[in-house]
């Protein structure tokens, strides 16, 4: 085995322009398959990762049937969720597009009416200040938190605590400034949002009434995100008495669907990149069917001295499969260079490539088992000569 090994090695090296330029085929191939899969895999990564930093274990409720007397309110929704054990908080929201204005200047701005738990389920960071209290929800008071664009935006600047701010001529206290979310897939805390207590939303807008637009529920740790809305739906099912008016989704839809496309990528990406490995393993084939042509003579010597056929088949099953392993490793490290240069690039953006050590072992076992199934024919072919045709081969 060893002395097969240092015979294949021997044949490669003496070849070096013909070995590198057929290894070429599997060096593509490993990269397309491990560069293409492990795109997928970092970008996957990042957008989850996006998702889950939105908020964990919460379902987005819609609701806009907003007839007299058979409106969702805050009462009706507090005494839901404390006679439900798969709710933990609730918050809901009220929005509107509005005018606020600090000082002289003035601007379009997100209005939100809401509770505190609202910052708690999305993530929001506070750069000054702070969030809503209860204590606001209660007395209804006239404070309001901003996003840093409509600190930047309409005051002025961030550090804006205690100025006064209008919204559509009713003045409010700031308390609070949000931090900047640099999120692929969140834009709320770059958009001139203005956060203020639903209480507050319901007395400046009273043709609104109490009516909830919109809530978020939050399940306790270890919840299913789907038995979470299952009761969501019943719930408003029950309140209104049919499925209209109203739409019910959690982040696990998100996660779901985007799960799928990802997995459905890398089957396809990864049928592609193999159909450059057999291409390789044709190219591997070639030449080694060439190799045995040339070496018919040593075949013979070799077959006339005492080696056996199962010797034969082993050096030249060899040889293919070392051509096949080298390529692989020279495919993987080129591969990793790539990932790191398309990193290196789109680390602004916040995505991440690495190399994925399942994938690597895939590459590498398909590579081997290229190796196997196109060598074995010339091995084969070479394994069957004659002694006796061998030795006259060429003579």
């Amino acid at each position: 085995m060893i002395s097969s090994f240092k015979m294949a090695l021997r044949s490669i090296g003496s070849n070096k322009m013909r070995a590198a330029l057929t290894m070429l085929g599997i060096i593509i191939g490993v990269m397309a398959l491990v560069v293409l899969v492990s795109l997928v895999n970092g970008a996957t990564s990042t957008v989850t990762d996006e998702v889950a930093s939105l908020g964990s274990n919460y379902v987005d409720a819609y609701v806009w049937r907003q007839e007299v007397g058979s409106s969702l309110t805050v009462n009706d929704l507090k005494k839901w969720a404390q006679e439900n054990e798969s709710v933990e908080a609730v918050a809901p929201i009220n929005r509107s597009s509005a005018k606020g204005k600090a000082g002289s200047s003035s601007d379009d701005i997100d209005l939100i009416g809401t509770m505190p738990a609202y910052g708690d389920i999305n993530g929001l960071t506070i750069e000054y200040g702070r969030f809503l209290k209860n204590a606001d929800v209660d007395n209804a008071s006239r404070v309001c938190v901003l996003s840093k664009q409509a600190a930047e935006q309409i005051v002025g600047y961030t550090d804006c605590v205690g100025e006064d701010f209008s919204v559509d001529g009713m003045r409010y206290t700031i308390v609070g400034v949000l931090g900047e979310r640099t999120s692929l897939v969140y834009s709320g805390g770059r958009m001139a949002t203005v956060y203020i207590p639903f209480t507050s939303y319901t007395r400046q807008y009273p043709q609104s009434g109490s009516a909830i637009s919109e809530f978020y529920v939050t399940a306790p740790e270890g919840t299913k995100m789907a038995d979470v809305e299952a009761v969501v739906n019943e719930f408003l099912y029950n309140f209104f008495g049919s499925s209209d008016g109203y739409w019910v989704y959690s982040m696990d839809v998100m996660e779901n669907a985007m799960g799928s496309v990802t997995n459905i990528l890398k089957i396809l990406l990864g049928g592609i990149a193999s159909i450059s490995l057999i291409v390789g393993g044709i190219g591997i084939m070639n030449i080694m069917l060439v190799t045995v042509t040339e070496r018919t003579r040593e075949i013979g010597i070799r077959k006339a001295i005492g080696a056996d056929r199962g010797t034969i088949l082993m050096q030249f099953l060899i040889e293919a499969v070392m051509l096949c392993m080298l390529g692989c490793v020279i495919g993987i490290f080129l591969s990793w260079c790539i990932l790191r240069l398309a990193s290196t690039i789109a680390a602004d953006a916040g995505l991440q490539f690495a190399l994925s050590g399942g994938i690597v072992a895939l590459a590498a076992i398909f590579c081997f088992a290229i190796g196997v199934i196109f060598g074995l024919y010339p091995a084969n072919k070479a394994a069957k000569m004659k002694p006796i045709d061998a030795l006259h081969y060429g003579g």
